[in-house]
């Protein structure tokens, strides 16, 4: 490799790049007065503990390195009380900003519409819906006794994250389970170099907020 190629690299590649070993599992404590969940990677080690405040009139969420919330990495704040045009800010354990994700307004009420933004404010990836009739389908057979307690099973939506050339880049799928509590992300290409974070942090946000729709 050419020394201006290694040059190049060590320019556009964050010091603090973080790389993860997918598939991503999230998955939901249940039992607990906290909305929290654990990362878990392909080699079944903890990438992060995900705790939502309650009783906040604005989402604050921590992200820690484990359960023990010794460590923490990330937090994740709204920008005001909780409505469809919300932005919610990340952070590191220093309070420097690395992004942010923004709802797409009412466009998000059929089907999840969300924009990530680079730390200079520019919308780099999209996440979007890809089977909105699965919500629609968890809502009408939770209706039904008895077949209502098997949802999780028959209705599990996906959500895909894009570049700005529309290409797919990862995909974040909620797998049939009892209660509802587990989701796996694929990656399916790959990313600029550094947005491995700020693409999480923005799909655990989000699933956060849809998990309450259904």
């Amino acid at each position: 490799m050419e020394t201006n190629t290694l040059l190049d690299e060590q320019l556009t590649t964050p010091q603090n790049y973080k790389e993860f070993a997918y598939p991503i599992t999230f998955k939901f404590r249940i039992g607990t007065l906290a909305n929290d969940f654990v990362a878990t990677d392909a080699n079944g080690q903890t990438v992060a503990y995900v705790r939502q405040k309650m009783f906040r009139l604005k989402e604050a969420i921590m992200v820690y390195t484990n359960e023990s919330k010794s460590n923490l990495m990330n937090k994740i704040d709204a920008d005001r009380i909780i409505d469809f045009n919300a932005s919610y800010s990340f952070t590191d354990a220093d309070g420097n900003v690395i992004g942010r994700m923004g709802r797409k307004g009412m466009r998000s009420l059929w089907k999840a519409s969300y924009n990530i933004f680079n730390t200079d404010n520019t919308s780099s990836y999209s996440i979007q819906e890809e089977n909105p009739w699965a919500k629609v389908g968890d809502v009408l057979l939770n209706e039904i006794p008895i077949v209502g307690i098997f949802t999780g099973y028959l209705c599990n939506p996906k959500y895909a994250v894009s570049n700005t050339e529309g290409q797919k880049v990862a995909r974040l799928s909620k797998s049939p389970s009892f209660f509802g509590r587990s989701f796996k992300l694929d990656k399916l290409d790959e990313f600029k170099a550094g947005d491995d974070e700020r693409i999480m942090l923005s799909l655990m946000m989000m699933i956060l907020l849809e998990r309450r729709r259904g």
